[in-house]
């Protein structure tokens, strides 16, 4: 799929647009790229910082955030999951629909990282570098870790905190609330959790 997104991102250069490409896979299975995402759910994939286009030869260089950094980042995964007693499959899971292990994903509204923290989620739970990976996903682990014990035992209810904000869950009566992007993030979040 990397390789439509490089096509797309070929066609913008060679027009002298710079755009960063975002990726958004629905429950069915349908994938949309775009340079201009509509919501949270499109994922950052190429940054065009990370991008070269040599327009003589059409040739086109970009980082593929997605396939070696989960790889990459397994080890600090597995261990900030045990350290805060997290299962580490529900990290796995959050982190890919979050980021898609992009540490430099940004999102619109100002998400940053592996677990696209905002600013006053990393503020609460220490973390002074949102972009520092480390920092990162231990801050993401411990608000997550929060939310499951916030919501004991209900996972879904947790995991739709972790995307609207706990008080959104909490005004919604304890329920996921009725907004379509985290209605379709919690169904991605457990789909990847229970594969």
């Amino acid at each position: 799929m990397i390789k439509i997104a490089v096509i797309l991102l070929t066609l913008l250069l060679s027009k002298g647009v710079i755009a960063d490409i975002y990726k958004y896979t629905d429950n069915d299975g349908h994938v949309y790229y775009t340079d201009e995402p509509r919501n949270s759910l499109y994922k950052l994939i190429i940054k065009s910082k990370a991008v070269s286009y040599s327009p003589k030869n059409n040739i086109i260089k970009a980082q593929n955030f997605t396939g070696t950094n989960k790889k990459r980042f397994t080890d600090l995964i597995e261990q900030t999951a045990y350290r805060h007693q997290v299962d580490a499959k529900l990290l796995h899971a959050v982190i890919q629909t979050e980021s898609a292990y992009n540490s430099s994903a940004q999102s619109p509204k100002g998400a940053v990282g592996l677990m696209q923290l905002m600013p006053e989620t990393a503020r609460r739970f220490g973390v002074i570098d949102r972009n520092n990976p480390d920092q990162n996903v231990d801050g993401g682990a411990r608000y997550l870790k929060h939310l499951i014990t916030l919501f004991n035992p209900n996972l879904d209810l947790a995991v739709a905190a972790y995307n609207a904000g706990e008080n959104a869950v909490i005004r919604h009566k304890n329920s996921i609330p009725p907004y379509p992007e985290t209605q379709n993030y919690v169904k991605q979040v457990l789909a990847l959790y229970h594969r």
